[in-house]
């Protein structure tokens, strides 16, 4: 059910209806690409359906694994930002408009009216609740032997794996650098649209995408960490933050850089560094899940 009012605008808006966008939006600047994207995102909701279907029926646990943890990983990655950062942007929005006295700070005609930020981000964390918890449940039952126990029970990975993980932990945190610039005003590298358009939204977005860049820096380090004070921690804990970490930093970059390769007349100079930066960030994701497993203790399932 939180899929249908996703689906249901985009369907309205590929059938030609304006309905929640207000007169001045760039949707309608360039209808094709619009209707281009509109058609593309909304098999990307119904695939949620055929998701919740595998993590809760029976057959479901005959799927090949890296076939349920694929699209398992990418809906994280897409909804743990706006999970975090919609209620921040809502709250930082409050306290915004408090401070100036109830002024608007938006100096462009806005994208979408507010109520469907309201309906479609709504729909999306409650989308989000309901898969992560089938999704703990699901992964507990199947994959619960590899992060049971504590961190001194580990037989991590080869040299190898641990180089490779270690090395796309630290691209992983160069790659909220300019995350950081950006959330704190800076502008280095952004296209001239962007930057007239950025707005209180903007800066904690930008901030939430930094956090998670972060996290699965941190998570991935105690992982690899062989010291006493680590000992106790549950690997849980670590494979949370890696999980959770790549997939918003992996997949929400895979995001950022088709919106940033599709030709909207921005200053092509400009948008090079953000596809630069995004495809580097959305690799350093994959490579962090990929090395994962490997780094998980050795043990059969009981």
């Amino acid at each position: 059910m939180a899929c249908l009012p996703y689906i249901a605008l985009k369907i309205a808006w590929v059938s030609g209806s304006r309905i929640g966008i207000p007169d001045g939006s760039m949707l309608l600047d360039d209808r094709a690409t619009t209707a281009v994207s509109n058609i593309l995102s909304v098999p990307m909701d119904a695939a949620v359906a055929v998701l919740a279907l595998l993590l809760t029926q029976a057959w479901g646990r005959c799927v090949p694994g890296w076939l349920l943890l694929t699209p398992m990983w990418a809906a994280t990655g897409l909804l743990a930002p706006i999970m975090t950062g919609y209620p921040l942007q809502l709250l930082v929005g409050v306290l915004t408009r408090a401070d100036s006295g109830g002024a608007a700070g938006a100096s462009s005609p806005p994208f979408l009216d507010g109520w469907v930020f309201a309906v479609v981000y709504g729909g999306f964390i409650v989308q989000g609740l309901a898969l992560g918890t089938l999704a703990v449940r699901y992964a507990a039952r199947r994959w619960g032997h590899l992060w049971q126990g504590r961190m001194r029970d580990r037989e991590p990975g080869g040299n190898g794996v641990r180089a490779t993980a270690l090395v796309s932990s630290l691209v992983c945190l160069g790659t909220a650098l300019p995350h950081v610039l950006w959330a704190s005003g800076s502008t280095g590298g952004l296209p001239h649209e962007r930057i007239i358009d950025r707005t209180s939204d903007y800066y904690v977005l930008e901030g939430v995408i930094a956090l998670f860049a972060v996290l699965a820096t941190v998570g991935t380090l105690l992982l690899l960490s062989r010291r006493p004070t680590t000992a106790r921690i549950p690997v849980a804990v670590p494979v949370a933050m890696v999980w959770i970490g790549s997939a918003a930093t992996g997949c929400w970059s895979a995001w950022m850089l088709l919106s940033a390769l599709v030709p909207n007349g921005q200053d092509r100079g400009a948008a090079w560094v953000l596809t630069l930066i995004y495809a580097v960030a959305m690799a350093a994701g994959c490579a962090l899940v990929i090395s994962l497993r490997s780094l998980l203790p050795q043990r059969s399932a009981p």
